[in-house]
């Protein structure tokens, strides 16, 4: 909006003179007759003063609303601009203005969630009185098996306000507080806290997560007391088959509170004793987790506990008392062990730890990739470990093939499918046929013509959103995932500045061309994934508008990366890089996306990598770097990032560059903030790695340069890449965890007749 320059504008931006469409006469008298006769049922002839004054603070208010709706539509529907002047900023994402037409309300299985309140403990049993009451409106989304004629359902949860208005504030005049509680009530499902890698305790955050578990947990009940036939009636009353068929996974430390809220419907509403209850729970559930990274683990401090979810608090102490009674039985006088098994940390601000009342109330416990696995059992839980091995196993993740292959790269499935047939969408393991077609000469310049393809449409979508002339016949190096420290993002970085200082420092010798797309999301309050991202699109600007290195490097941070981004850069990629440091990424599934897509992967031993290694064969991957032990001796040894910097050339240069604000002339010390990091506080050993990253990325230059030798790689990479499945995954699942056996049924389509 323009700046008013006199008085009179300045008064007219500020009374009802100023709002749209209230200069128009006849508008404003049909409105007044409008609210006069119909709002108020007042005749012109027996209408009061004060019935006037009403109608015409209805007009105020309609038109007040109409410029407030335009102005959400204005802030919705302009385009998101994710990088603006190389800094990531976020904006909103209202996906359901519109509505969603794949999903169905479902009002008449609302439930009520409780909040606050406190707790009275009389001869009936424990109240929770004076809680305040959120509905759980649920809504179902149809999930279709693949030409199965299966359709499973996916219940989700909209929080809704028990009453939209207070009457009474409403007829005095207090607007603001008529919808206050709605407003309230329904944030708990409007905004989604993105923040995987970083624990917020945040009371908004709690109360999301405890309004899903409750709101599901009353659902699965409701659904085991109906009986068989459909009827919607609590019919069963016995819950000792419960956990035959129920099973719940806790996908991370998220859900965790199911553990006490389970408890809490058994012993409070069913009334089960506590023994009963207690076994019950932990053969329903089993704890997937998935990060080691401290900073993500859930902490919740007991104060805000003890305020929204007080029952909660007293059964997770319940919980605690009678685990540490069965440590003290098996290692009397070791209260160090107490302390570090206990679900309440009392160093400092007394907090509940999520993931011990995960492992303690779940009869399975899993990590996502084998190096995962070992290090959540040996390291991370190794005191629980030590007393139920047992319960820890491996899930290796998995991707879907039919999104991941048959949807976003048609071309590469087809000609899979020519040459071992097309069951292999359903059963992936199929691919090690490929083996025999390693050194099929037709067979790899279709693989290569299929992947220059893939290049060459997302080149041109690439151009025509970023402006920037893209060489085809360069090696696609893509680098998409969340910005964070330890996925390193910042060592690829290093690296391109080194290229780039290779050009510069000699034009005419022969340069391997690469085009490099690094793209993600930093968390809202990251600040250095954020200043990553800035020195990242600076960096790329200053390469893309060198006039010296022409084509023989770009720099693309993608904007706003997304599934539908995803399934265009994939298939096209040439070099996938997954370099996060050893021992900290739990498995990854983009890995094993780039691998069945046809990229070759440079990376560290770390996650699901160590995998696609043993199916591939560590030499058909680019492996560098330090391994997990490795890791863990610098830490004792101490790791000194000056040492590196001092004895390796290119890499004092490149830091040098940034330190000197050769990327940012206007603010020289706009990233002292990361060289601070790098040299002090690093614990991910991006300097430690790099020399080992760049004699690496010499290997890939020199196989590209060799498209045959290449592509055979490329094969066998697709051909190892069968393990990776989602279908695998569940079955594993299923099998070792929920005790069901997958089976491969295809329910008839309604239009035959059913079996008599």
């Amino acid at each position: 909006m323009a700046k008013p320059t006199s008085d009179s504008e300045k008064k007219k931006q500020i009374t009802v003179r100023g709002l749209d469409g209230l200069e128009n006469v006849s508008g404003l008298k049909l409105g007044f007759n409008r609210h006069l006769h119909f709002t108020l049922v007042k005749d012109r002839n027996v209408a009061t003063t004060r019935d006037y004054y009403f109608a015409l603070a209805h007009i105020v208010r309609d038109h007040l609303v109409g410029r407030w709706i335009r102005t959400q539509q204005y802030y919705y529907e302009k385009n998101p601009k994710k990088i603006k002047d190389g800094w990531q900023v976020e904006e909103a994402d209202d996906w359901l203005r519109h509505g969603n037409p794949w999903e169905k309300a479902r009002p008449e299985y609302v439930l009520p969630v409780y909040f606050y309140g406190h707790i009275m403990h009389t001869k009936d049993g424990v109240k929770w009185i004076d809680a305040e009451v959120v509905l759980a409106i649920p809504y179902d989304t149809p999930v279709p098996g693949y030409l199965n004629n299966t359709v499973n359902t996916m219940r989700l949860w909209s929080a809704k306000a028990p009453n939209d208005f207070h009457l009474h504030h409403f007829n005095v005049g207090d607007y603001i507080q008529a919808v206050l509680d709605r407003n309230v009530a329904e944030n708990i499902s409007r905004v989604l806290y993105p923040n995987d890698n970083f624990f917020e305790g945040k009371e908004l955050r709690l109360k999301q997560e405890y309004f899903v578990v409750a709101a599901s947990l009353q659902d699965i009940i409701r659904r085991f007391k109906a009986s068989k036939f459909g009827c919607q009636d609590n019919v069963r009353i016995c819950f000792d088959s419960f956990s035959d068929k129920v099973a719940i996974q806790l996908n991370d430390t998220h859900p965790a509170l199911a553990i006490p809220e389970l408890m809490r419907i058994l012993v409070d509403i069913e009334k089960l004793g506590w023994d009963q209850a207690w076994d019950i729970t932990k053969h329903t559930f089993a704890y997937t987790n998935h990060t080691i990274l401290p900073e993500a683990l859930e902490r919740w401090p007991v104060d805000l506990f003890e305020k929204l979810l007080p029952r909660h608090l007293e059964i997770i102490y319940e919980i605690n008392r009678r685990h540490l009674d069965n440590i003290k039985t098996l290692f009397p006088g070791d209260d160090q062990r107490l302390r570090r098994m206990s679900l309440v940390e009392e160093d400092g601000e007394k907090k509940i730890n999520m993931a011990h009342l995960c492992i303690v109330g779940s009869h399975a416990v899993n990590g996502v990739a084998k190096i995962h696995s070992k290090i959540i059992k040996d390291q991370v839980f190794k005191d629980f470990s030590d007393i139920d091995p047992v319960k820890f196993q491996n899930k290796t993740n998995g991707i879907t093939p039919r999104r991941w292959l048959l949807l976003c790269n048609p071309a590469l499935a087809a000609l899979i499918a020519e040459k071992i047939g097309g069951d292999y969408i359903k059963e992936l393991s199929q691919l090690q046929k490929l083996h025999a077609f390693v050194n099929n000469d037709q067979f790899i310049r279709d693989v290569a013509s299929v992947k220059q393809e893939n290049k060459a449409k997302l080149a041109y979508m690439l151009e025509k959103e970023y402006r920037i002339r893209i060489n085809v016949t360069s090696i696609f190096d893509v680098h998409v995932k969340r910005i964070h420290e330890y996925k390193r993002q910042l060592m690829n970085c290093l690296y391109i500045i080194v290229m780039y200082n290779r050009i510069r420092n000699d034009p005419n010798k022969k340069f391997v061309p690469r085009t490099v797309m690094i793209g993600g999301k930093a968390a809202p309050g990251y600040h250095m994934a954020k200043l990553i991202i800035k020195l990242i699109t600076s960096v790329a600007h200053v390469v893309n508008n060198d006039p010296i290195i022409g084509d023989k490097l770009k720099v693309i941070f993608l904007e706003n990366y997304r599934v539908s981004l995803a399934e265009k850069v994939i298939p096209a990629t040439d070099l996938s890089q997954q370099i996060s440091t050893a021992g900290t990424e739990a498995s990854g599934t983009g890995n094993m996306k780039f691998m069945l897509n046809g990229a070759l992967t440079i990376g560290t031993m770390d996650g699901a990598n160590v995998e696609m290694a043993e199916e591939a064969g560590e030499n058909n991957l680019f492996i560098f770097g330090l391994k997990v032990q490795d890791v863990a001796e610098l830490d004792k040894k101490g790791y000194n990032a000056t040492e590196y910097y001092e004895n390796f050339p290119e890499l004092k240069q490149v830091v040098d560059q940034i330190a000197g604000g050769f990327f940012s002339p206007k603010q020289p010390e706009l990233f002292r903030d990361i060289l601070n990091m790098l040299f002090h506080h690093d614990r991910f050993k991006v300097f430690a790695d790099f020399e080992s990253y760049l004699k690496t990325q010499e290997k890939v230059n020199q196989l590209y340069q060799n498209p045959v030798e290449w592509t055979k790689i490329v094969i066998k990479n697709i051909a190892s890449s069968g393990k990776f499945s989602s279908d695998r995954t569940i079955t594993e699942y299923a099998r070792d965890i929920w005790g069901v056996e997958p089976k491969a049924l295809k329910i008839p389509p309604p239009i035959e007749p059913k079996d008599s």
